[in-house]
């Protein structure tokens, strides 16, 4: 596809997308209700508001800024809804295409971002409504990592040690409806959880002054293994045929068919504490930091760790990056977004850098974790690249590196996601259907 064809096809979608359908592709004459709608508050569960009727999937963004969030339409840039909120808030992905967790001090609430689709045969219809900020939250006394994976999502609450997992289906429910199990560990830790399709459960291990591994738990919540062979174990992504990989300080710990493998950092302290995932690929990407002394590092080099061999191999940039720095395109190349304001484009397989794309201006990381920094997030083949300082958000290509779109903005953004606003694949083992922040003597990483 040229670069003119998907910019004209993005533009057909965001002009067709914004008026209702008069003619859908069924044969029935009453399209098939949303089920749903925009989520509010009731008594008994959040209740319908029928949504519009769009001609095409309709993805969103949404940001975070100092006194709330905004939601954008992915295409045109323009916002679509201001949500009011007090406090440091995170975001984080449910894993149904529709919604969103914000991390606050009560918990995790349920964003709607108000795009959706329903399944209907060999397609789908599509939806769009208001974002709502809704009145659900699961609680949580230290809201911590969120993990979407293969229809479920795990969020686990630092203060406590709880892992709750999540039927992403049902998340706007409530927890009645769409807790799918629950485990505390034996001490409270910066943790995280992942849920995979066949009802494992890997956790971390730790207390609260030191994390040493990892735990994989059947679905009676029995040991099948671990390893504590991970000193300050951070983050975890699930890369393809269900690997999950866990950073440590030393390398990487990978889980995969019943086994746990340590790969090891090429350094005696190679830290990788965030990471980032395909479903599609075996290799995750990871930062990597070899200073064990630094408060603040700015390290220059990524690492990428292949669950078929728990090797690591480490790639070289041309400038820095931060902890927001990381993702992943649509055909799993690895994407750092670097304080030269460049998007760093990296073949996996091949562990090279292949390519640069100048995106915004030359920045600086700041200091404290909480504080704006620009923020990389894919979807559909493009990177959404946020500027605090600029207040801007721009909408890259990735296959051209073309600038395709770009607004804006009345606040200064800080956390940054997005949302397909498609129906999100579930795991067929359910039938009942992301950054470190943490402070400690190396630094914050998110």
């Amino acid at each position: 596809m040229t670069t003119q064809s998907r910019a004209d096809r993005r533009a057909l979608i965001a002009l067709f997308a914004a008026v209702p359908l008069v003619l859908t592709a069924c044969s029935t004459a009453e399209p098939e209700p949303p089920p749903g709608g925009a989520s509010s508050p009731a008594d008994d569960g959040p209740p319908s508001t029928e949504g519009t009727e769009v001609a095409a999937v309709t993805p969103r963004l949404v940001l975070s800024y100092d006194g709330g969030i905004e939601v954008l339409d992915a295409t045109t840039l323009e916002v679509v809804g201001d949500l009011p909120a007090e406090g440091f808030l995170r975001l984080n992905a449910a894993g149904d295409g529709r919604h969103a967790l914000v991390s606050t001090a009560e918990g995790f609430q349920v964003l709607d971002a108000g795009s959706w689709a329903v399944p209907h045969g060999d397609h789908s219809h599509y939806y769009t409504a208001d974002p709502v900020l809704t009145d659900i939250t699961y609680p949580a006394q230290t809201p911590g990592h969120v993990v979407a994976h293969d229809g479920k999502v795990a969020l686990f609450d630092d203060g406590t040690g709880t892992a709750t997992v999540l039927d992403a289906t049902e998340v706007a429910t409530g927890p009645e409806e769409s807790v799918l199990r629950e485990y505390t560990a034996p001490s409270a830790h910066h943790g995280v959880a992942v849920a995979l399709a066949d009802g494992t459960l890997v956790v971390t291990v730790g207390t609260e002054e030191a994390r040493s591994g990892i735990g994989v738990l059947d679905v009676e919540d029995n040991e099948i293994a671990a390893s504590d062979q991970c000193p300050g174990v951070h983050g975890a992504e699930a890369a393809a045929e269900d690997a999950v990989v866990t950073g440590c300080e030393d390398g990487a710990l990978i889980y995969h068919e019943g086994q746990i493998e340590h790969a090891a950092s090429p350094d005696t302290y190679g830290r990788v504490g965030n990471q980032a995932a395909s479903s599609d690929s075996p290799i995750v990407l990871g930062d990597y930091k070899s200073d064990a002394g630094a408060e603040l590092e700015r390290p220059m080099t990524v690492s990428l760790i292949d669950t078929r061999t728990a090797e690591i191999t480490l790639v070289g940039l041309p400038s820095s990056y931060s902890f927001r720095s990381l993702a992943r395109g649509d055909d799993g190349e690895a994407l750092v977004l670097g304080t030269d304001g460049a998007i760093h484009v990296i073949d996996p397989e091949a562990g090279q850098l292949e390519r640069s794309i100048p995106v915004i201006d030359a920045w600086e990381e700041p200091e404290e974790w909480q504080q704006p920094r620009p923020t990389i997030a894919v979807a559909d083949g493009t990177a959404y690249v946020s500027d605090p300082e600029a207040q801007a958000i721009y909408a890259v290509d990735l296959a051209s590196g073309e600038v395709w779109n770009e607004t804006e903005l009345t606040v200064v953004p800080n956390e940054l996601i997005t949302v397909s606003g498609d129906a999100e694949a579930v795991s067929e083992e359910d039938d009942h259907a992301h950054e470190e922040h943490e402070h400690e003597e190396h630094g914050h990483d998110d």
